[in-house]
């Protein structure tokens, strides 16, 4: 059993990747270290950057290998915003329900609604320096209305593609098959469990 800090105060996002990963690795949060989570400025102008950012600041700070996402939701039609700023679209006090009323706004009137969520997953081990990343991507549609209750940002306005069934409409185990982050994942799985001589069992 290998221990490893999840780099996120984002619930929704802690119970994806406790579904996630394998049972060999144990899921840590900051609420079971007691601490609130650190603030990180995300200054890179990639996703790997910031997920890379956020995996290191936190693995160095608290000396724990640690696992770090940064995602967020390209648009066709907006020249891909929000894309890194998807998570503060709205402002610097942004909420979910502010950067989905952005988002309806700026869309208003636009024909081509095509967009796909982005997840870039970065791994650091503060003692051996070891960094590991990996991408995935969920391709659909932005709605005119939301639908669903069970997602969060900016899942349900994003109808996942061929489902005809938005983010927020699917439980963290039925969007496994679908969840860009899920998919980033099971490729950072591989050479995470390896790096630590680890069986995917």
């Amino acid at each position: 059993m290998q221990k490893v800090l999840i780099a996120t105060g984002n619930a929704g996002k802690l119970a994806e990747f406790k579904v996630f990963l394998p049972a060999e690795i144990e899921v840590v949060s900051y609420k079971e270290l007691g601490v609130p989570p650190p603030e990180i400025e995300e200054t890179g102008d990639t996703f790997e950057a910031n997920a890379y950012l956020k995996a290191i600041t936190v693995a160095e700070m608290f000396q724990l290998p640690t696992i770090a996402d940064d995602s967020g939701l390209v648009v066709d039609a907006l020249d891909g915003a929000p894309g890194i700023y998807s998570a503060r679209y709205s402002g610097a006090a942004a909420t979910d329900e502010s950067n989905n009323a952005k988002l309806l706004t700026t869309m208003e009137g636009i024909s081509n609604r095509a967009a796909y969520f982005h997840a870039t997953i970065a791994f650091f081990d503060p003692q051996t320096k070891k960094r590991i990343h990996s991408d995935g991507r969920l391709s659909g549609t932005i709605l005119t209305t939301p639908r669903g209750k069970l997602g969060f940002g900016y899942d349900p306005l994003f109808e996942v593609e061929g489902l005809n069934k938005t983010l927020a409409e699917l439980d963290s185990v039925a969007r496994k098959p679908y969840s860009h982050r899920a998919k980033a994942l099971r490729t950072l799985i591989v050479p995470l469990l390896k790096y630590w001589g680890l069986q995917n069992g």
